[in-house]
């Protein structure tokens, strides 16, 4: 079936700072060296990649002291005139927050303060009008009632049991408005339940696909940006008549974040 694509609206923010100097999810390895020059290469390819495909992007400074700062999708969720702030778990990234506040602000975005833990579009994804919410080691369930209240959208819920996929969007990812792709051991068996009773015609990942992070993926509906490890859900991807996409970001994911991790989508 061909796909149609549609014009998108992302925040990115450059990995001047990026490093691994702390370990806050199973991912990271502070003995593990990062190349910060291959970094920013990679991280360049993805952001004309969006360009070359017409959609907006906007890039946010990065600040000093801030290195997980790459990952613009963790501050916030953005719908519309109106974003939740993230409120994040661990003291290393609480900073980053407020600056994704003051960029949305400067934009003529409403920003909603919370008080319950959450780490923004890592745990919040859109489908259509409904919103996907992980909840887990990062994002409290109590932060699904703020966004149904900031947003008026339905929120479903979905519990995260595997410590490798510490936010949703490490295991699942939006392919458009009907469609998701997802890999189910990530869920709890009542999680699983409800993703199959919405979504019966979602893409199954299976597990070498999720261990490359490949369902960190970002999509405009018809193109697909995703790890160029996930080869089986490239072929998946095709046969369904998507345009897979694949792009290196290795450097990046030694701190557990790919594709969909470095791109905050500001959603209509």
């Amino acid at each position: 079936m061909p796909r149609s694509a549609t014009v998108r609206h992302y925040v990115m923010c450059p990995p001047t700072e990026f490093t691994v100097d702390y370990a806050i999810n199973p991912w990271m390895d502070t003995s593990v060296a990062v190349d910060p020059a291959r970094a920013m290469q990679q991280w360049r390819v993805l952001h004309q990649t969006y360009l070359d495909l017409g959609h907006t992007v906007e890039v946010m400074d990065p600040e000093p002291g801030l290195p997980d700062m790459v990952f613009a999708a963790n501050g916030a969720l953005v719908i519309g005139a109106r974003a939740l702030q993230a409120r994040f778990a661990f003291p290393q990234r609480r900073d980053e927050a407020h600056a994704h506040a003051r960029f949305l602000e400067a934009t003529g975005v409403e920003v909603h303060e919370p008080v319950a833990r959450n780490e923004g579009e890592g745990d919040f994804l859109v489908v259509g009008q409904l919103v996907l919410a992980g909840v887990g080691p990062r994002t409290e369930k109590d932060a699904h009632a703020e966004a149904e209240a900031v947003f008026g959208r339905q929120v479903l819920s979905l519990e995260l049991v595997d410590p490798r996929f510490y936010h949703l969007d490490t295991c699942l990812g939006v392919l458009d408005d009907e469609t998701i792709a997802y890999y189910p051991p990530a869920f709890s068996f009542a999680s699983r339940t409800a993703l199959e009773r919405h979504f019966p015609d979602a893409v199954i990942a299976d597990e070498s696909d999720a261990d490359v992070l490949g369902l960190n993926f970002v999509s405009d509906g018809r193109n697909v940006v995703l790890a160029d490890r996930a080869t089986g859900l490239a072929d998946q991807l095709s046969a369904r008549g998507y345009l897979p996409l694949p792009l290196d970001l290795s450097e990046l994911v030694k701190a557990g974040g790919n594709v969909k991790c470095c791109t905050l989508e500001r959603y209509p």
